[in-house]
């Protein structure tokens, strides 16, 4: 597996790099709470082709491979950015995959007229669960009764609170327009959740990195009994152990982006532990870096509370680290009958 960039994909990171940079800085975030979703960062996003990317250009758009958008998730996740970028992009790869059933719906999200996001988790009955985006969304792509359906949303969201000021909300499954049944839907539902999985193990890879490296400035600049506390091992160990582990949880998230065209077969299993091991590394990751920041840590002014709350929402719109090695047993020895 090659991972060194191309200079199309260096130019690319860049560019994101700048724009979460410049439109999604920490007191941005913090000004998107409790809705979070910040309606200025999601234009530039748009006006930059952040879903366009996602679509072949016969269906409208850039053509991105897997590891361009893992490549884009990755800086999502280093700025805890405001916008449902990652379920915008894998439900406008899911209506494409529709064919004429999705066109209408995805012509109006590349234009930027709806916003339309995925749900991770299938329909119970007539509810769709913890929706990502689905307090601000137009419409939703999903799973219910082994059919992939869009959701038209306006009256029928219960929006949740939640530590992680997420847009979520749970969604009846009213103005339902049909796409795909039986085993097709099943196809195409699983594929586009091995996506969802894939770029938010990028997206908490970057995350993790990112709080390290808060810890670690942190480290260097408080002082107690003369000398930085970064040289004191009960501070510098777990941090090192956490640069360790978010730079083999990147590798997994990225290994698992390459997946899609050098290792189809091995797509789904790979996406579920790069989702499974990206979570637990994020989780313990913003611990430690909280904890090296003492009582400030724990302040709403602190850049790490954000990082700290925010990888734990992401991770649990779909479920604990357990639910996706399940995914991963299955993937790798079948699913148990029943």
């Amino acid at each position: 597996m090659d991972l060194s960039l191309s200079d199309e994909q260096r130019q690319l990171v860049d560019s994101f790099a700048a724009i979460y940079a410049r439109e999604s800085t920490p007191e941005r975030v913090r000004a998107a709470e409790p809705s979070g979703f910040d309606p200025k960062l999601w234009k530039a996003l748009l006006e930059t082709g952040a879903v366009e990317m996602a679509v072949d250009e016969a269906e409208g758009g850039w053509g991105a491979s897997e590891v361009d958008l893992a490549l884009i998730a990755e800086q999502f996740g280093r700025a805890v950015a405001s916008a449902p970028v990652i379920e915008s992009q894998v439900g406008a790869r899911l209506l494409a995959a529709c064919g004429d059933a999705g066109s209408e719906l995805l012509e109006q999200s590349l234009a930027g007229d709806k916003l339309v996001s995925f749900a991770p988790r299938p329909g119970h009955g007539d509810l769709l669960p913890l929706v990502p985006a689905g307090a601000v969304a137009d419409a939703v792509v999903a799973f219910a009764d082994k059919r992939v359906v869009a959701v038209g949303v306006s009256g029928n969201r219960q929006p949740v609170q939640n530590l992680g000021t997420l847009p979520l909300a749970d969604i009846t499954l009213d103005d339902v327009k049909i796409l795909a049944e039986g085993a097709d839907a099943e196809r195409l539902f699983s594929t586009a959740v091995d996506l969802w999985l894939t770029l938010t193990a990028n997206a908490l890879a970057g995350a993790a990195k990112k709080a390290v490296e808060i810890g670690v400035e942190y480290a260097k600049q408080r002082h107690a009994f003369g000398t930085a506390i970064g040289s004191f091992q009960a501070v510098s160990h777990p941090l090192a152990d956490s640069a360790t582990a978010a730079d083999g949880a990147r590798l997994l998230a990225l290994k698992a982006a390459c997946a899609f065209a050098d290792e189809p077969g091995r797509a789904s299993e790979l996406a579920a532990m790069a989702f499974a091991f990206a979570y637990e590394t994020a989780r313990d990751a913003t611990n430690r870096s909280l904890h090296t920041h003492g009582g400030y840590g724990f302040g709403m002014e602190g850049d790490i509370q954000l990082y700290y709350r925010r990888v734990r929402g992401w991770a649990m719109v779909y479920g604990e680290p357990g639910v996706a090695l399940d995914r991963v047993a299955d993937a790798r020895y079948g699913a148990v009958a029943g």
